[in-house]
């Protein structure tokens, strides 16, 4: 991971696409007097996804149904951490959940509910990802992970070849890896790249925080139920990586289908850091939609699926990305920029497959240069 800052966009032809889109966007929200943040419906989804999470986990307690039922509840709880993972604390994490700061602090840390870091998370998301999107020395996203390469400019490796096939087991150790080792890898490499501006003393607290919130998380999901409700501790672990294996696998298939596909760019900075395209053009470049007429799955997956307005207007809660996804089609039809989509799941889960497969062979010289 370079410095932030260390890479910069230049739009050497002076493009007025996001001017204009910007303010057809904004004129939107004018004309149907709508604000940018959350809605009724919003706010509903985030209590039923919360509510999918802790009262599967309530019932486990109380209940203490048989085996094969408490997996299915530890199963539903793995839905319910991948929906707040992509429908609450995404939004309140971009400042798009209320006006309020405080409202999205709050709604923020129900990533800290589900075992993660919310000020992890900003960082490597909000200032990397967005602003660095499928350019692999900055987006931590896309960097190789352990048996699997997402970019066309790292080093092949012979099992690559394979990735296609193993890379779904895989996923689904995204979110155990994360509440356990990944915020603290993450922390160490922010502080020593200078992505955070904290003071030592600031750094020191935040890194006291995560720990006490691991702590917190780990005691109430793994020892309340056998310290306090005698339930065997095997069961609950096997629940507890159920869990985390039916989240992983839907929060790291989501994501890729956004980036990870055919027709997605990977540019690469000069020798001084410079990529020559404007921000804006370069998101339309490197990210995809799926199924956008898909209600139910847009619901559920808290518009990841309308990639290109959330990675565009970031500030926006997802509920009106489908409002806007008409203007900035037709806006980028004007200015000649595409707009990649695939039109159903399966169409993009058979792209990212393609995809996996052509990066686990040897570059040509055309990936090699992208």
């Amino acid at each position: 991971m370079k410095l932030k800052g260390q890479v910069k966009f230049v739009n050497k032809d002076k493009s007025l696409f996001f001017p204009t889109l910007r303010k057809r966007v904004d004129a939107y929200f004018i004309e149907n007097n709508l604000p940018k943040t959350a809605n009724t419906a919003m706010v509903v989804k985030s209590v039923v996804l919360l509510m999918g999470y802790v009262l599967p986990f309530v019932a486990l307690l109380v209940f203490q149904p048989a085996f094969p039922l408490s997996l299915l509840l530890w199963l539903v709880m793995g839905m319910g951490v991948a929906g707040i993972g992509m429908s609450v604390m995404h939004d309140a994490n971009h400042g798009a959940f209320s006006s309020s700061k405080r409202v999205n602090s709050m709604m923020g840390h129900t990533l800290n509910l589900v075992g993660g870091s919310a000020f992890n998370w900003k960082l490597q998301h909000n200032i990397l990802h967005h602003t660095y999107t499928n350019v692999v020395e900055m987006d931590e996203d896309i960097q190789d992970r352990l048996v699997l390469r997402f970019s066309p400019h790292t080093k092949v490796k012979f099992f690559h070849q394979l990735q296609w096939v193993y890379a779904f087991v895989f996923y689904g150790l995204l979110t155990l890896y994360w509440v356990v080792a990944k915020d603290f890898v993450q922390y160490k490499l922010f502080i020593r790249n200078g992505v955070n501006a904290n003071t030592p003393a600031e750094n020191r607290a935040m890194l006291l925080k995560i720990i006490t919130m691991k702590v917190l998380y780990f005691f109430v999901v793994l020892a309340v139920p056998t310290l306090f409700f005698a339930i065997p501790f095997l069961e609950v672990l096997l629940g507890f990586l159920l869990m985390h294996f039916v989240a992983g696998i839907i929060l790291t298939v989501v994501f890729q289908l956004a980036h990870t596909v055919e027709g997605t760019s990977h540019p690469r900075p000069d020798e001084n850091g410079t990529i020559e395209n404007d921000w804006a053009i370069h998101q339309m470049n490197t990210t995809v939609n799926f199924s956008r007429n898909n209600k139910l799955l847009s619901w559920y997956v808290g518009g990841l699926n309308f990639q290109i307005e959330h990675h565009l207007f970031p500030r926006v809660c997802h509920v009106h990305y489908p409002g806007i996804a008409g203007i900035v089609k037709e806006t980028a039809a004007e200015f000649n920029i595409p707009y990649l989509e695939n039109k159903t799941f399966m169409q993009a889960v058979r792209s990212h497959i393609a995809t996996l497969h052509r990066f686990g062979r040897l570059p040509d010289i055309n990936e090699a240069i992208a």
